[in-house]
């Protein structure tokens, strides 16, 4: 039989049809650990709020660049602009893991540049609360930027990846090291491990290739924690213990090509318990991607 008005077969004289093939899935989406530690969510204007990971603690304190990502975070998020140019962070008191809250503050949002500060709180168990971090940042685009290079840097001259040293080469293996050490593929050059042995070489250098553990990118937002995560120079330097960042400015130059990072830095300068560090990061394609300097407080004695 045919339907009347269509002509299409019904009833029992219709031919069987061949069932429609299910659309493929996607593949389940990869999350990176990076990624859910930094997430932020907008709960207002440039109001958002953030669960803090005890995965990037230093000691009894959280890595100053992971902080520093997850305000950039925010700011990303806030601002018309997608990249950091430069950010200037002050490091108030130490942050816990848990919850935080992070307000962003738009100064202005022009055609190319667009600046705002933002603050990173936390309640205290008195319910109090307490600013740890304060931020000025100027973002933009940098897929917009000129191809134009004109430098006398050079990338730091280092083993290759195998002839480093990793975490697991340590005395005491991974176990022995910061939370933050099982978050990244750090492969630090042997000429600035002897600190690890107690043979430190009063350099103050430290340089190392970088990638993330769990094999996620580099990209701008990563490398505001890429420059604060090596061990400290002072290390080197013949001191230990925890050496808190005072004040941290990061300039991000590019986006960085697949691949594993190189990471210099160096101190010139330790007096009267402070000292600065600058550092490089370059990409597999001898780019200078970042520069950043930061004072940190040294324990003498």
């Amino acid at each position: 039989m045919s339907d009347v008005t269509t002509g299409v077969p019904t009833g029992d004289s219709a031919p069987e049809r061949s069932p429609v093939p299910a659309p493929a899935s996607a593949p389940p989406a990869v999350e990176y650990e990076f990624d859910r530690d930094t997430a932020v969510r907008r709960t207002g204007p440039g109001d958002y709020r953030a669960e803090l990971s005890g995965g990037w603690g230093i000691g009894h304190a959280l890595n100053g660049g992971y902080l520093l990502a997850v305000l950039g975070r925010a700011l990303g998020e806030e601002l018309p602009h997608p990249d950091p140019f430069t950010v200037s962070a002050h490091y108030l008191s130490a942050t816990s893991a848990g919850p935080a809250t992070v307000r962003v503050d738009t100064l202005r949002a022009g055609r190319t540049l667009s600046t705002a500060t933002a603050g990173l709180y936390q309640t205290g168990p008195d319910g109090e609360e307490t600013e740890r971090i304060r931020v000025l940042a100027t973002y933009g685009d940098l897929a917009a930027l000129p191809d134009d290079v004109r430098t006398s840097a050079k990338p730091p001259a280092m083993p290759p990846p195998e002839g480093c040293f990793s975490a697991a080469d340590a005395p005491k293996g991974t176990d022995g090291g910061s939370e933050m050490v099982h978050r990244l593929d750090l492969r630090m050059d042997p000429s600035t491990c002897g600190w690890a042995v107690g043979t430190p070489s009063g350099r103050g250098e430290m340089r190392a290739w970088l990638g993330l553990a769990d094999g996620r990118a580099a990209d701008p937002l990563s490398l505001l924690m890429t420059v604060d995560a090596l061990p400290p120079t002072a290390f080197e330097l013949g001191l230990t213990g925890w050496v808190p960042t005072v004040e941290l400015t990061v300039h991000v130059r590019g986006r960085p090509a697949p691949g594993a990072l190189r990471v210099a830095i160096s101190t010139r300068n330790l007096a009267g318990g402070f000292l600065e560090e600058d550092a490089e990061i370059w990409d597999s394609e001898d780019r200078l991607v970042a520069q950043s300097r930061q004072l940190a407080r040294a324990r003498i004695g």
